[in-house]
């Protein structure tokens, strides 16, 4: 007995025919996360903030920005520990009015004329071995995008780069960072978000950080590294059996 089926139902009807190979399945990227300031660069946000208010365009505005940066600088020390977000919203307060043209020009200069002599030549190499090894290296900066920017572009190990960016109205910065503030107490979520996204298994990635603030971040991942660390990650890192890392040239 014959089966006929008319032109219309041979459309519905599924295939019975399987050709081609079955795909592989996509196996989970490893990632290698690098905290940019005192593992990369040995420049933090404040020698940023500091560097853009004294080369304002006028005199009397450059006083006052310098003014600004001199105030916020003790408060942006004494948080940094227990409220990353609160210190790094403080360091750039004082560039509020600045327009985005200035910002873009001091920033090429900041990263062309200041960086390259702050550069950690230990930590680029880790970046380059990350690379070599297969991870997908990412850097994280609390810096904002006109400040290390360019420098990061210029990284051709680097995957991907993330970063502060200042708020922008009118042309002019409100002297406000837009949220999620880089280096806040949400980096535990925020990995846990990017480990979706690029599809990542975390119990085999990489964090390099140097300063307490990035405990949460470390803990997540399967392979934490302490570089050149503050007294707070050092003793932790201590503690909880993690590498230690050393080099401050």
């Amino acid at each position: 007995m014959s089966v006929y089926f008319s032109p219309m139902e041979q459309s519905a009807a599924p295939s019975l025919v399987y050709s081609g190979t079955p795909s592989a399945p996509v196996q989970p990227v490893r990632l290698a996360i690098f905290r940019v300031e005192g593992v990369l660069l040995r420049r933090g946000v404040l020698s940023a903030s500091a560097y853009f208010a004294a080369n304002s365009a006028g005199f009397r505005e450059r006083l006052l920005r310098l003014g600004g940066v001199a105030l916020t600088a003790p408060m942006a020390v004494l948080t940094a520990q227990n409220d990353r977000t609160m210190s790094n919203r403080a360091a750039w307060a004082s560039l509020r009015g600045m327009s985005e043209d200035r910002l873009r020009v001091l920033g090429e200069e900041y990263a062309g004329g200041v960086l390259p002599n702050a550069v950690l030549p230990g930590g680029l190499d880790w970046l380059r071995k990350a690379r070599a090894d297969g991870f997908t290296v990412i850097a994280i900066s609390e810096n904002i995008s006109h400040a290390v920017g360019p420098w990061l572009s210029s990284l051709r190990d680097v995957d991907e780069w993330r970063c502060n960016h200042l708020e922008i109205r009118h042309g002019e910065a409100t002297g406000r960072l837009k949220d999620p503030v880089v280096g806040g107490h949400e980096s535990g979520e925020w990995i846990r978000i990017l480990a979706r996204e690029k599809n990542a298994d975390l119990s085999r990635s990489r964090v390099y950080a140097s300063a307490g603030p990035d405990l949460l971040l470390m803990s997540r991942v399967g392979f934490p590294c302490a570089v050149n660390p503050d007294f707070t990650l050092r003793r932790a890192a201590t503690e909880s059996g993690w590498p230690i890392m050393d080099y401050n040239s």
